[in-house]
């Protein structure tokens, strides 16, 4: 069954969940399918695009990037996944999320076009995102890649500069048990005479002999472009001679953030003739960037800490930034995971950094129970762990009535960790 001509946002997003029983976690890689849907549509690329893929960072890379853009005069379209508390935050226009008419408007081209071809969840809400940008007429493009990069829905839209922020090991399902295979995915967004930045100073043989046989213009953190820290700034250079400096930390916290922000500036560097910008236009992006659920520190006592960490790297960024946060006399920890996501190397991460666990279930199929993340927690040694709690809710008025002023109260495992907290909290529990 279709949705009808005054289906509502709500009514189109269960169209797609029929469509593809599984819903968001039904993945089916390949292009020739929604190629073929996009070229019913007549789509095409109408100004830069600019594809950020990788396995952490990619949504800090594209804020950052939109930000700057947006300092500079430009008209900016994101498209990112996933999102937090509404499917709109999924497709930015002018930093704005999109509104429900202009989803259903786009839903509603994709599905007279589609005709009988089957789509994901994930490739339906692709092609609508770029029927909304032909709508708005953005000056800019930003594609935030789904998963991997050679077979994801993106990358049918070539990409003027493509980025790879990091490569680690997640989804090895999908993309391949090592780093080798993972980057030859994640470097199937590269053209052949366009710039590939990568911001993983040690990329893996495979991601650099496939942007090589694909005739990519690789420039490599480190190596083309970089970044040097000067006391409380930081200094952006590449071999072009460009030397940046007298530049703050970017809004969004962690030291990862200094590589994220050099990819941001050496893209825009490779599309300056196509969308200059100043360097006032830089230091005011970097001020200015938000995003939420990436290490975001709440105001007030106890100290609230929300970070979508879901794989063993992320996670060990997440304990160095705590670290760093200064002290806390217990850490409380809300935690929600995929059960196909390196459960173990996440908690071995966080072991240093968490008192007292508090797992929860999380809703959907592929989420692990919490009384499987206790066990794993039990098993490795990690620290305390309190009752299995039924939702992030639970787990999260938990630690508010059991936390001192001086305590922090984390919450991190999964995007639907996260929204659970962020639901809570925009509701007034506890």
């Amino acid at each position: 069954m279709r949705a009808g001509p005054k289906a509502g946002l709500a009514d189109w997003l269960a169209h797609l969940d029929r469509l593809h029983p599984r819903g968001e976690a039904g993945i089916e890689l390949g292009l020739e399918r929604v190629r073929q849907v996009s070229r019913a549509l007549g789509q095409h690329p109408f100004c830069p695009v600019i594809t950020v893929g990788g396995t952490n960072g990619k949504g800090s890379t594209c804020a950052l990037i939109e930000r700057i853009l947006r300092c500079a005069g430009y008209r900016v379209g994101v498209y990112s996944s996933p999102h937090l508390l509404a499917y709109n935050e999924r497709v930015r226009l002018d930093g704005v999320p999109a509104d429900d008419a202009a989803f259903c408007d786009a839903f509603a081209r994709v599905e007279a076009a589609r005709r009988d071809v089957p789509l994901t969840y994930f490739e339906f809400g692709t092609l609508a995102a770029w029927e909304m940008f032909v709508a708005s007429q953005p000056d800019a493009i930003i594609l935030e890649v789904g998963l991997g990069g050679r077979l994801d829905a993106t990358n049918i839209y070539d990409a003027d500069c493509a980025i790879v922020t990091s490569i680690a090991l997640d989804h090895t399902d999908y993309l391949g048990p090592t780093r080798e295979h993972i980057g030859r995915e994640k470097a199937g967004i590269c053209r052949p005479g366009r710039p590939l930045i990568c911001g993983d100073a040690d990329p893996p043989l495979g991601l650099i002999e496939a942007c090589r046989a694909a005739s990519a213009d690789f420039r490599c953190l480190g190596r083309d472009f970089g970044y040097a820290r000067l006391e409380n700034q930081w200094q952006f250079w590449n071999l072009a001679g460009r030397r940046l400096g007298g530049l703050a930390h970017p809004a969004l916290r962690g030291e990862c953030q200094l590589g994220n922000a050099a990819c941001a500036i050496a893209a825009l560097d490779a599309l300056q003739e196509r969308l200059p910008v100043t360097a006032q236009d830089i230091r005011r992006g970097l001020a200015e960037v938000e995003l939420a659920g990436r290490c975001q520190v709440l105001p007030g006592r106890p100290q609230i800490v929300l970070d979508v960490a879901h794989n063993p790297q992320a996670a060990m960024e997440l304990a160095r930034n705590l670290g760093n946060m200064g002290f806390a006399r217990t850490t409380w920890a809300v935690f929600g995971m995929m059960a196909d996501k390196d459960i173990p190397g996440v908690v071995e991460a966080m072991r240093e950094r968490v008192d007292r666990w508090l797992p929860c279930d999380l809703p959907g199929p592929r989420a692990a129970s919490a009384l499987q993340l206790a066990g794993i927690i039990e098993k490795i040694g990690a620290g305390g762990t309190a009752p299995a709690f039924t939702s992030p809710a639970a787990a999260f008025r938990h630690a508010q009535e059991n936390a001192g002023a001086d305590d922090r109260i984390l919450a991190f495992g999964s995007f639907l960790t996260v929204a659970g907290v962020m639901r809570s909290l925009n509701r007034g529990d506890g």
